[in-house]
């Protein structure tokens, strides 16, 4: 077996283990053979609440044991594969079985940085919301892109993603968007995307072609399941209904259906135009509210709110995390954790995971200083 595979098949190994460590494996497994048990008495539901508890755990504890085994057996497949193929002087076997490794190395890689998500509500689908800054037109554009991106980034993890509610920008772009993003630990992963991302670029819309930069903001909070209880006062809010805005035709209202809500106390403004009716928008809007208070009180708690209360400043120079450079050279730069990427074509395209792993390492161990900031 080749020098470089054998390093990865020991490094693997050593994710499984650390994997095993974490979850404690004979416990776990100890638990799931007591949640099976409860799982099947003819009595659970009499108590839903707490039935909907027990088969939660059930779910998640069933698919981290699951899936280590798999990967596992997965890894013993691959390697008895590699011995067939050089028995039988088979080279494309060979690179079968070496491929099949080289994709378990990275599986059990990204599955150790998934046992950092342990925060109270990382495991929750999320809203995600994309507000112009400084710069115009360019930044409605730039507000854009990164809606797209997102987007594309949910889909690489086969997410579910749905526009809630989308004001369009004058001439191009957008000036606000609010993307729901659904599936396991959405939140954790994108919680530390929180800030003002900044774009370099020859603008496309300047006709002497100089270098322009700007600014957009991301907001990302949790959507509050019924685990947690968030009492919002009706009389603290005001709500204003108006007419969903959108690219034309037949699936924009002609009536009041959208509906914005203001938080008065805090200055919190939601707002969604998904649906036809300003029932079901009313209900959504009431849902986000709910979530942005509780991840402000999520916020007070953590001890690390710095890097999000960057988000909070001003949208323009000086407060941004990320910085993506298109011309005259081609870099995408993370200010926290240094992460870097010369394809920023593919971060665009929703390439984000390294960046969302350093981030995310770097909030829960700590260590790192900000990163100077490229021209």
């Amino acid at each position: 077996m080749r020098a470089e595979i054998e390093h990865l098949v020991e490094e693997t190994k050593q994710s499984f283990g650390l994997l095993r460590r974490h979850l404690d494996w004979d416990n776990a497994q100890r638990r799931l053979a007591e949640l099976n048990a409860q799982a099947e008495d003819p009595n659970l539901w009499n108590d839903a609440e707490a039935a909907q508890k027990i088969m939660r755990e059930r779910t998640t504890l069933e698919d981290q044991i699951s899936s280590i085994r798999r990967m596992e057996q997965e890894l013993d497949d691959a390697l008895t594969l590699i011995e067939l193929g050089e028995m039988e002087d088979d080279e494309s076997t060979i690179r079968e079985g070496e491929e099949a490794i080289r994709g378990l190395c990275e599986e059990a890689a990204r599955r150790q940085v998934e046992t950092l998500l342990s925060g109270e509500a990382d495991a929750n689908d999320t809203y995600l919301e994309v507000h112009s800054g400084a710069g115009g037109t360019e930044s409605q554009d730039w507000a854009s892109m990164l809606q797209r991106m997102y987007a594309r980034w949910a889909e690489r993890r086969k997410y579910k993603v749905e526009l809630l509610e989308v004001t369009d920008g004058e001439e191009a772009g957008i000036k606000s968007a609010t993307l729901l993003i659904k599936g396991h630990n959405a939140y954790g992963w994108l919680k530390t995307e929180s800030g003002v991302h900044r774009l370099v670029r020859i603008s496309p819309y300047d006709s002497n072609a100089r270098r322009h930069t700007s600014f957009a903001s991301v907001w990302v909070y949790p959507v509050v399941d019924d685990r947690i209880d968030i009492e919002v006062k009706e009389s603290d809010c005001r709500i204003d209904t108006f007419r969903s805005s959108g690219a034309g035709g037949q699936h924009v209202n002609t009536t009041d259906s959208a509906v914005r809500i203001t938080h008065i106390p805090t200055g919190i403004v939601v707002a969604c135009q998904q649906e036809r009716s300003q029932h079901k928008n009313r209900a959504t809007a009431w849902n986000m509210l709910r979530a942005r208070l509780y991840e402000l009180e999520l916020k007070k708690r953590e001890e690390k709110a710095s890097a999000e209360a960057a988000a909070k400043t001003d949208i323009a120079w000086g407060h941004q995390i990320r910085s993506y450079v298109l011309q005259p050279y081609q870099l995408v730069k993370d200010l926290r954790t240094g992460t870097q990427s010369q394809s920023p074509q593919d971060v665009l395209d929703g390439g984000l995971d390294p960046f969302m792993e350093a981030a995310l390492a770097q909030r829960v161990y700590g260590g790192g200083e900000e990163v100077e900031d490229i021209d």
